[in-house]
């Protein structure tokens, strides 16, 4: 198992339908959401691709988007999925402590944000986020801004 982290032209063809497939089978598919998943973000250069690969496999990935793209007042942390075959073993707390740490390196100084599911407000505060404001529905499910400062 192997923790990567690639910009977006740093992925080969093969690995980016990998992780655009474990997004849609969990977002779109799982959660039944019908939403605008390929949202020009992923391209951009100061994004970050992380993605935990086992074997030949994407188990787990998370994206990273620079100050001002998602939140004017931090870098964000979006997209976070973990595969069904591949749940149950800490692979999201991986991928998140990375992207943490990502988001910390390429943005000092800076908060990292979440708009999570309102379901994984506690996963994020056991990370150190806090709550901001109000719950939200985006594309039908009830979402919470976080902060980590």
């Amino acid at each position: 198992m192997s923790v990567l982290n690639h910009a977006f032209d740093e992925l080969d063809v093969h690995t980016l339908y990998q992780l655009l497939k474990l997004r849609v089978d969990v977002f779109v598919v799982e959660q039944t959401c019908p939403y605008p998943e390929l949202d020009n973000k992923d391209v951009l250069s100061s994004t970050r691709h992380i993605y935990l690969k086992e074997q030949d496999s994407i188990g787990a990935y998370a994206r990273c988007l620079a100050p001002g793209v998602s939140f004017d007042q931090g870098s964000a942390i979006g997209r976070v999925a973990v595969g069904l075959d591949s749940r149950g073993h800490g692979y999201a707390r991986l991928i998140m402590k990375e992207a943490i740490t990502t988001c910390r390196q390429l943005w000092p100084g800076k908060p990292v944000m979440v708009s999570a599911q309102v379901y994984l407000v506690g996963f994020y505060q056991s990370l150190g986020f806090q709550m901001l404001g109000e719950s939200y529905e985006e594309d039908g499910i009830p979402h919470q801004d976080m902060m980590l400062r």
